[in-house]
Order: structure tokens, then sequence, then C-alpha cells
């Protein structure tokens, strides 16, 4: 997609600018020149959402660095006197903790938009590498602000995610001890997860500059996954779909607002408004919702390196999925089979996500009889994570090798601007393309 540039230097400061560093030329045909795919939905306005929420993190999170006190004794009290004494605290402070539940809801809409339409798919590869990395920074920057309040959920949480990482051979004490900067959670780690914690959103703007750059070499993929062929296929980004993502950041941003005003802790834990305790443990240590679908897996391997493996083996498991998908059809528009499949891995990861807030132990399944396997209880949260986590691993490692080979895709069509005004579904068969022509 990448290739002539358009821009006209129109005055006198422009050309001289643009003959020594230009960036105004790199502007126009990054934002307002770029040639888009015609046919884009609503699904593809996330990454501009996703770029207001990162600008709304670094924003608030700065100010917030500025009052913050990161030592056991003063962390609880400092963020309280930031609710209660710093002009418009109270609002900094809810927007940057409901902002990362915002972050996370975007992201996942994203990713799950870039699984169903093949957007991984080549020549797309560094594209969904450079988002998996973003999603791993992502997750370590929010596990790590999570402690800084320094509540009850905060220290506890921070004691069991710390551990884990004593479960790994050769290497697991030496990464937990460096973690804690000492022989438990204390004072410099809080110390150690606040400069992290700090770093790290800034990190996740530069490999956001390299995710956006590789976008722009092959440029976006579409609903339909098909090849852009001609320039009739395309409009320009300005005005048409900064627009479109304009009008969907205005409704994103009314649905934060809601959280911020009217429910501001709906997403956190209550226990988190009591300081952190290392002499007294809350009944139910959880994560933040947007972590609890690993949780689950974590929870339903009896084996604790076990769990630790198949936790980050999710994670890793999304930067291979390229070569995993052998089906030369990108989207699942064309691929019913494949389309059936992904929503019961949708379904699979909502329910990990819900087993993850539960109670692991003696928590049946209301309205399903009880199922004795040996000691075990099959109708347990325990189980039902078993059930979605090997379902979640087998749609990588098998469902998506194995469909490649052996479903039978609709007809493609033979450009983007054929299905425009009618299902794609229905295009005539006369008319489409081969998996192999499509490119």
């Amino acid at each position: 997609m990448s290739g002539h540039s358009n821009y006209e230097p129109k005055t006198g400061i422009e050309r001289w600018l643009d003959t020594r560093l230009p960036v105004v030329r790199l502007a126009y045909d990054s934002m307002i020149d770029f040639p888009t795919p015609k046919n884009l939905n609503y699904w593809w306005t996330f990454g501009g959402i996703l770029a207001v929420c990162l600008g709304i993190q670094l924003v608030t999170g700065i100010v917030l660095a500025m009052h913050y006190v990161p030592h056991v004794d003063h962390a609880f009290a400092s963020v309280e006197r930031i609710m209660r004494d710093v002009n418009y605290g109270w609002l900094i402070r809810y927007m940057h903790a409901n902002g990362a539940s915002m972050f996370f809801i975007a992201v996942y809409i994203h990713m799950f938009r870039g699984l169903y339409y093949g957007s991984y798919k080549a020549p797309r590869e560094v594209l969904w590498i450079l988002g998996c990395v973003i999603y791993l920074l992502m997750m370590a920057t929010a596990f790590m602000g999570y402690v800084l309040p320094w509540g009850q959920m905060s220290f506890h949480g921070a004691v069991v995610i710390t551990n884990l990482f004593g479960a790994l051979p050769v290497v697991g004490e030496a990464i937990t001890t460096w973690l804690w900067g000492g022989f438990a959670v204390d004072n410099p780690t809080l110390n150690r997860f606040f400069s992290l914690h700090f770093l790290l959103p800034f990190m996740i703007a530069g490999v956001v500059g390299l995710h956006i750059w590789a976008l722009h070499v092959p440029g976006n993929n579409n609903p339909t996954g098909v090849n852009v062929k001609s320039k009739e296929d395309t409009v320009p980004f300005h005005p048409y779909y900064t627009v479109k993502d304009g009008f969907a950041i205005v409704v994103f941003l009314i649905l934060f607002a809601t959280f911020v005003f009217y429910n501001p802790n709906a997403l956190g834990h209550a226990d988190n408004y009591i300081p952190g305790n290392p002499l007294v443990t809350p009944a139910h240590i959880v994560p933040e919702w947007y972590f609890l679908p690993f949780y689950a897996i974590l929870r339903a391997v009896p084996d604790k390196l076990g769990g630790v493996i198949l936790m980050f083996g999710a994670i890793a498991v999304l930067f291979v999925l390229p070569w995993l998908d052998t089906s030369k059809v990108r989207s699942m528009r064309y691929r019913p089979t494949a389309k059936l499949y992904f929503f019961i891995f949708l379904l699979a990861c909502l329910v990990l996500g819900y087993c993850g807030g539960q109670l692991p132990d003696n928590h049946v399944i209301p309205g399903l009889s009880t199922f004795k396997l040996g000691d075990a209880d099959l109708n347990s949260m325990v189980w039902l994570s078993r059930v979605a986590t090997l379902y979640y691993f087998a749609y990588f490692l098998v469902v998506l090798p194995v469909l490649g080979l052996t479903e039978t895709p609709l007809p493609l069509p033979e450009s983007i601007s054929e299905p425009v005004l009618s299902h794609p579904a229905n295009a005539p068969a006369g008319a489409a393309a081969s998996p192999e022509k499509r490119g």
C-alpha cells in the first residue's frame, strides 16, 4: 500500500521543513491520503479508540505520579489524599483506574476482530506479532498498576503472582527475588513496580508506532479478506475514516464517562479500599477482570508449574497463530465451519473469565446434577475451567490447522467492491475467485 506521495508543500515554511524533516509529509501520507479499503465496518474503529485510551492513560498516569508516594507506609494514604485533597484528583484517579478497563475492553474487541477476519495472515504477520507484544506489555503494566494502591487485594495479588515465577525451574527463584527486591513482597517490591509501571506505557507507545508502521506497509485488511486490486476499492483515510473513527470514539467515551461519573468502582474490588495487611489474607484473592481467563487456566491445572506453563502458553500461542492457521481464506465470512468453531472459542474465553472470578472449591454449577469422578466434582468451577482450557488450546493447535486443510470455503468475490451492497454469501458463483487467486 505504500507508494508515491501526493503531498505538495503549500507554503515556504512547509517546503523548507519538507527538505529537512518531512514530518508534515509523513502525517499527510499516513492520516489523510492513505488509501483505505472502502468497506471497513465499525469493528475497524477500535484501533483509533485504543490510541485515545493510551493517551488518556499516559496523561492521567503522569499527573498521578506527581502525587503518589511509593512507600508501603504511605502508598495507601497517598492515593486517598489524591482522591480527597488534590484538585480534581478523584476525577484523574477514576479516569486512570477505569481507563485500564476500557483499554482492555477495546483491545479484546480489536483482537477478536483480527481473529475473525484473519488479519494475522500474510502479509500481516509482523503487524499481528507487534500487537501481541503490545498486549503482553499492557498486561505487565496493568498488573503493576494494580499493586500500587497497596490495598488488601493489591498486596496479596502481588504475593500470589510473584510467587508463580518461583515455580519456573533454574531461573524461577532468581526472578522472584529480583521482583521482590528482598525475601518477601515489601517496600523494594513497591518501588520496582512503580518504576516499571511508569516506564512500560512509554514502551507501549513506541511499539504502537511500530504497529502503525507495519500496518501502513501492506495496508488494512477488510471484512472480505480480499486484497485491494485497484484504486476504486479504496478511499482516502480523511475524511471518510477520520469521521467514522471520530464518531466511534465519542460513543466509546460516553461509555467511559458513564463508569467514571456514575459507577467508578464497578470494575474494581471492595477489598482494595482496605490497607494492605500481610497478616490478614482475603477470603478470595482475585485479579482484575481482564486477567480472569488466564487465572482460570492457572487454577485448572493441579500442578503449580503446569499451571504457570499453560497460563503463559495461552499468550505465547498467539504469537505463532499466523503459522497455525493453514487456510488460504482470511475472512470467516467465507468459512462457515470455522465461524462456528470461532464462536465456540469466544464462548470458551467467556467461560474462563467467569470461572476465574469464582471460588474454585465446592462450587457446583446451578441447574446441573452432581456427577462424581473419583473424589472430584465434575460440576465444579475447576472442571469447567479444564474443559474451556482444553478447547482454548485445541482451537489454535488442532482446529485451525486441520480446518485449513479440510474445510471447503464459500466462493470469494473478485474484489471488495462486489459485496458492498449485498451479502457476500449471495455473490454469484460465476463471479467468484478461488482462494488462491485472492492473494
